[in-house]
């Protein structure tokens, strides 16, 4: 039976100043780190950059970095809930068979860089299962990272919640029903602060309007495309 790959999924902030002491042990403890290569052909992948500037701030260079190009996702604007959930799980399955592959011929252990944390909004851990399911040996740890919204809440100086409240944490397609639901309250109390007002709102309204336009571009888009004109034509007597 052949030896099972030791896998490392490491949480890594956003940037090489966020790598905490224990994750930086584990980064220099594994003979390689697997990386998704998202750039487009002549583009540069930035978040594959950024984790080569981890990896070399952390290891002195010595961890080769495998890149591994990245499956496409069905990204259409007009997706359902249905059909978002069945592209990623589609997405999640080509990644799993892509990153096999690389395990099966190099072996040995690897890491996978997961910014922010691996516990939020990130699928690493569920890859990594899959993994396992094709048939790859493999044994994995998980260390915690600096999350998005740990780091929002420091850079502004504010807690998440009220007292005795709790935290909801959602996603882009999913703000709108959240805040339907109620869910507005501290932030907008936040948005009525001068002191935070202007930097809510550019970072965190402005990329949402944004956003939000270019789906109603692309909706408006696919609606021109589909368009057919009518005649009413009259017979002659």
């Amino acid at each position: 039976m052949p030896e099972p790959v030791r896998i490392r999924i490491l949480g890594v902030g956003m940037g090489p100043q966020h790598v905490t002491p224990e994750v930086a042990d584990a980064l220099r403890s594994v003979d390689y780190v697997l990386a998704a290569d998202k750039g487009s052909e002549g583009d540069d992948d930035g978040l594959l950059a950024l984790r080569r500037s981890i990896v070399d701030t952390h290891t002195d260079g010595e961890v080769d970095v495998v890149q591994v190009r990245d499956p496409q996702r069905d990204r259409a604007a007009d997706l359902n809930t249905a059909g978002y959930q069945r592209a990623v799980a589609d997405w999640h399955d080509a990644r799993a068979a892509a990153y096999a592959d690389v395990l099966r011929v190099r072996g040995g252990s690897a890491a996978f860089l997961v910014l922010g944390d691996p516990s939020l909004y990130d699928s690493t851990i569920r890859v990594v299962e899959k993994i396992q399911k094709l048939g790859v040996p493999v044994e994995f740890d998980v260390l915690p990272g600096i999350s998005a919204p740990q780091l929002l809440a420091a850079r502004h100086r504010i807690v998440l919640h009220e007292v005795g409240r709790s935290v909801h944490v959602t996603t882009g397609r999913l703000l709108q029903d959240a805040v339907a639901a109620g869910q507005d309250a501290l932030f907008d109390a936040l948005l009525q602060d001068p002191a935070r007002h202007d930097a809510l709102a550019a970072t965190v309204i402005a990329p949402l309007a944004v956003q939000q336009e270019a789906a109603k571009a692309a909706r408006a888009a696919k609606v021109r495309a589909s368009k057919v004109d009518f005649f009413t034509m009259v017979r002659g007597e």
